[in-house]
């Protein structure tokens, strides 16, 4: 089957969200184009991102501050932190669904579940950045696009709903889109453990990569990325592995 020609476009230039006084724009792929699977999976390892419709790489014209990165899941192993984070945690039950609206195997998320705990989380930890105000149709817009699958893992306790990972699945990997979790429970480290188990899902599935978006060495919100060793950025074109944070 012949591929579509992909067109680009790229938006106006606003305030950044990462850094002040700098400016942000970025390169999207034309959103009525279907890009299917292997081409979107092409375009992540390219540093692409996704958000609801839009796929996406910032192409700032004076920043190349945003690296994108990704676990090489092969390489991966926990460290010490991370080991006790899964132990800490051993008493959660972790089931992968699947969107209301995407067929397949596997049984179907209850949006309505969630959406009591992402309206929490969002409160908690977006306040005043607009994310607090979405609704139900903001959260199913997030899980629904039509170049592949969507798994959601969610985890429990107690049978009681504790936190929700969005990841997209590529014949080359996943990409961890979003997690939220219950903001009472920060011993639990529950974005931590979505991270650990998007890489256990990934090596069952024979995946070679979880990407996770960018990663701004002067942020201190996403230094959290980079002890996820051995942590892959796209430099100049080239993924490299990026020295943890210590």
């Amino acid at each position: 089957m012949q591929e579509h020609p992909i067109r680009w476009f790229i938006t106006a230039p606003q305030a950044c969200p990462y850094l002040d006084d700098r400016e942000m724009q970025s390169l999207l792929v034309d959103p009525a184009v279907s890009l299917g699977g292997r081409r979107f999976g092409q375009l992540l390892a390219e540093g692409f991102r996704r958000s609801g419709q839009f796929v996406y790489r910032h192409h700032c014209a004076c920043c190349n501050a945003c690296v994108p990165v990704r676990i090489p899941v092969r390489a991966f192993r926990p460290n010490r932190s991370q080991r006790r984070c899964l132990s800490r945690n051993h008493d959660v039950t972790v089931t992968l669904t699947r969107p209301p609206d995407q067929a397949g195997p596997g049984p179907t998320a209850d949006l309505d579940e969630h959406m009591p705990l992402f309206s929490r989380y969002l409160s908690s930890r977006h306040t005043g950045g607009g994310m607090e105000q979405m609704g139900r149709e903001d959260y199913a817009g997030m899980l629904t696009h039509r170049n592949g699958p969507v798994d959601l893992i969610e985890f429990r306790h107690a049978d009681r709903l504790i936190a929700v990972a969005v990841t997209d699945r590529t014949p080359q990997g996943l990409s961890a889109v979003y997690s939220f979790f219950d903001p009472d429970q920060p011993r639990r480290g529950l974005g931590t453990l979505a991270i650990l188990t998007q890489v256990v899902h990934a090596r069952r599935l024979g995946l070679h990569y979880v990407y996770l978006g960018y990663w701004i060495a002067q942020s201190p919100k996403m230094e959290y990325k980079t002890r996820f060793q051995l942590l892959e950025g796209r430099v100049n074109g080239t993924w490299e592995q990026l020295a943890a944070n210590r």
